[in-house]
């Protein structure tokens, strides 16, 4: 079959893939053979990689991996999973009808991205007028927020939303103390490789700082205070339904983007506390989980 660009580590999201693939018929070592690469950081190489072995198809999970891939080649069905605007990124020409090699799943309805998140945080703390955003400009779906709907919902919701920024582990910590300099009342973290692999650290980082922080995905629900996002487990099973069509034959390009249709809300509780913070009944029930 093909190969994983991103994160082959054995978690719940991998378990979800391989029993989306399973649902299928597929049987990892029975009737598939999969090839794995996790290289964030020489994305081209491993791209290249995987083209040479001629797999039936290749997964990409993230952007970075998406368009390390894209160039590498323009025949190999290519299913990418947690991309969030595939479209502005220039992978597909829409989502009904990709046009090319590439299809997979989204992992958010665009134009929300961070209102949402805002709108949540300023439930649990009505005066947060300054809201730090944490971004890595090496994403490239960061870089298209960041020119159009940033400055937009700014304006529109009437917040500050200073910009802070790391491109690597070591940049994390002076992020997170530039917020805090600047006084930032919360901080939203966005979905990235780097802070999805550095999550333990950048919980940390928070309480330390004594920032409430939202964030993407639920393995940050771990001592995070906030998560709402896609279900991103749920994504990578789905993507088993369009490896599925396509090792029987099917053109990616005939195959639309599927989007997001399980959102999570996640509370900790404990975090809460611990930052003297009260969360409202009307948050409460609409968790999806509850972290006592």
């Amino acid at each position: 079959m093909g190969a994983w660009a991103d994160e082959p580590a054995r978690d719940p999201v991998h378990a979800a893939w391989l029993s989306g693939l399973r649902e299928k018929g597929w049987i990892e070592g029975k009737n598939l053979l999969v090839e794995y690469r996790y290289a964030p950081d020489r994305l081209p190489a491993s791209a290249a990689e995987l083209v040479a072995l001629a797999p039936a198809l290749i997964i990409a999970s993230g952007p970075q991996a998406a368009l390390a891939l894209k160039p590498a080649t323009t025949t190999i069905p290519i299913v990418f999973v947690g991309v969030a605007d595939p479209v502005g990124l220039g992978l597909v020409q829409s989502l009904s009808r990709p046009g090319s090699n590439m299809t997979g799943l989204a992992t958010y309805v665009p134009g929300n991205f961070v209102a949402k998140r805002i709108e949540i945080l300023r439930e649990l703390e009505p005066r947060a007028s300054k809201i730090a955003i944490l971004v890595n400009r090496g994403n490239p779906m960061h870089r298209l927020v960041l020119a159009e709907e940033i400055p937009r919902t700014a304006r529109e919701l009437g917040v500050v939303l200073p910009i802070v920024e790391a491109t690597t582990a070591e940049e994390l910590d002076i992020a997170f103390a530039s917020a805090a300099t600047q006084r930032a009342d919360a901080i939203i973290v966005f979905g990235d490789i780097l802070t999805i692999v550095e999550a333990p650290r950048v919980v940390a980082l928070a309480a330390k700082h004594h920032l409430p922080a939202i964030y993407f995905f639920r393995r940050f629900a771990n001592g995070g205070l906030i998560v709402y996002g896609p279900d991103l487990a749920d994504l990578f099973r789905r993507a088993g339904g369009h490896v599925d069509k396509i090792l029987k034959g099917a053109k990616p390009s005939d195959l639309p983007v599927e989007q997001p249709t399980k959102f999570e809300l996640v509370i900790n509780m404990k975090t809460a506390k611990a930052l003297d913070l009260t969360v409202p009944t009307s948050l409460l029930l609409r968790a999806d989980e509850v972290i006592e």
